[in-house]
């Protein structure tokens, strides 16, 4: 069970990050880039934390925790005005200008 929880929250941290990724390549504004580079420092410790579930299940748990964490991203711009529930979820926005 423990494992499972792991991967999942692997999985989350993963989405969250394409979806960062996705976002910065259409608007270009660099929170979502910074949040994307830190997607993928906390996606590597939580995968440490995933693979260490076997060995010992709560320190690995405690590693995906501060993995999760990691993952905080902070106050970004407002990207989403008029999309709907299933565009904000796969990070579809309108692309920006870049002067």
């Amino acid at each position: 069970m423990y494992l499972e929880i792991a991967m999942f929250a692997y999985f989350v941290v993963l989405f969250l990050t394409l979806r960062d990724v996705r976002i910065f390549k259409r608007t270009g504004y660099r929170s979502y880039r910074k949040g994307a580079m830190k997607g993928l420092v906390a996606s590597s410790v939580v995968l440490v934390g995933a693979i260490a579930v076997e060995a010992k299940p709560n320190l690995g748990l405690l590693i995906v925790l501060i993995g999760l964490f990691i993952n905080h991203k902070g106050i970004r711009e407002r990207v989403f005005t008029s999309a709907g529930t299933l565009d904000r979820f796969l990070g579809k926005t309108d692309y920006v200008k870049r002067k």
